[in-house]
């Protein structure tokens, strides 16, 4: 039987698709569902060109209700991946997918994390403070902004004429090549 994912977004969904497209044909492991709190979150777009179920929630269902828990419960979702997901995450969902909810972000943690460190925000301040490096950590969910244990980094140069759009294209690629293997790495072992 495969592992199923639920990938939650609110963006675009680049690396969603990235995900979706890896894990196709895999033997152990399919991309199930895509989540999202963004009703016009390009993302949606996506799961419907590969056939994946796709469902819309509101910070209510989200953070009091139980209807995100009974969607993931009745699509047998065995692990959650936050691709570009900007909502804290609620302690019952940590306690329920312990070591089964990973999350990317577009900095070496735990430079520029944490609330409203997310995107072109973190790109900036990268560019702004003149770093001569930055990268993509990949890290288990808990429930504080990006601070759950370290699986993966990777980095990349930073020039000193680099803008914040150069570093977040080599943050791009970084992410692309990189999270849908760690991701099989961390389901499969």
């Amino acid at each position: 039987m495969k592992t199923k994912i639920a990938i939650f977004a609110s963006g675009s969904g680049t690396n969603a698709e990235e995900i979706i497209r890896y894990f196709q044909n895999h033997e152990r492991i399919e991309v199930s569902l895509i989540l999202s709190n963004n009703p016009k979150a390009y993302v949606l777009q996506r799961a419907k060109k590969h056939k994946i179920p796709h469902f819309v929630f509101t910070r209510e269902m989200f953070y009091k209700e139980k209807i995100v828990d009974e969607v993931l419960r009745l699509n047998g979702i065995d692990f959650i991946v936050l691709a570009g997901f900007m909502w804290l995450i609620p302690e019952r969902y940590v306690r329920n997918f312990i070591s089964k909810m990973v999350n990317i972000h577009p900095a070496l943690l735990p430079k520029y994390g944490g609330k409203g460190m997310y995107g072109n925000h973190v790109h900036e301040a990268v560019v702004k403070n003149k770093e001569t490096e930055s990268g993509i950590t990949i890290h288990w969910v808990n429930e504080e902004y990006d601070e759950g244990n370290i699986i993966f980094q990777a980095k990349c140069k930073v020039n000193p004429s680099d803008t914040a759009e150069d570093v977040a294209n080599k943050i791009h690629r970084l992410e692309h090549e990189h999270y849908p293997k760690i991701i099989e790495k961390a389901i499969i072992g």
